[in-house]
């Protein structure tokens, strides 16, 4: 499982590929197992807590809802306003009212512990928590520092975001050895056409 993003939203927003190319847009992460996997690829959930929290999905013989529905709906939310972010341009309004509807529903639902640094914590009883503990870290992102950091790649159809940490601030891509060296080959394949 590919983490490019450098922070866990950015990363939960990188579950769907080729977002910018409908002939090959694909979501990488699918049902409740497919979620515990990259939580905790991710760091946000031990795999000790992602077992548990699997065991007790499946225990519910008869769910009344779909565990990653929340999952799905903040990620639909997500995506359109970190678009919006990196093209200077105002976020849409439903997404954003839905965004932020997210980030309050989970504060209201988090503890904060007695622990530095403070942060509010939210429970992880069930798998759907997991986009609780994501709107949090959304709020972090977006209020945050790194913020004017986000970028998304410049690959072809790619749409993956990722914080640009380089000295110079001008990465491009989300990842060198994939779009990175798409765009290389490209740009090869290209002038040789031009040359021949």
């Amino acid at each position: 499982m590919s983490l490019v993003g450098g922070h866990p939203v950015l990363d939960f927003a990188n579950t769907v590929a080729w977002r910018l190319d409908p002939a090959r847009t694909a979501d990488r992460v699918q049902g409740a197992e497919g979620w515990a996997r990259w939580a905790v690829a991710s760091g946000l959930l031990t795999a000790d807590r992602a077992d548990a929290l699997l065991r007790t999905e499946t225990a519910d013989p008869a769910p009344t809802e779909d565990p990653t529905a929340a999952l799905t709906d903040l990620r639909a939310a997500l995506l359109p306003i970190l678009d919006a972010l990196v093209d200077d341009a105002e976020p849409p309004a439903a997404e954003w009212e839905a965004l932020r509807s997210s980030m309050v529903l989970a504060r209201e639902d988090a503890a904060l512990p007695p622990a530095f640094p403070l942060r509010w914590q939210p429970g992880t009883d069930r798998l759907g928590d997991l986009a609780r503990a994501l709107a949090l870290l959304t709020e972090d992102l977006l209020g945050g520092d790194g913020l004017g950091r986000v970028r998304r790649c410049a690959g072809p159809g790619c749409g993956w975001f990722f914080l640009d940490r380089s000295r110079s601030g001008t990465r491009r891509w989300c990842s060198s050895d994939d779009c990175g060296n798409r765009d290389r080959a490209r740009r090869h394949y290209s002038r040789t056409l031009r040359r021949g």
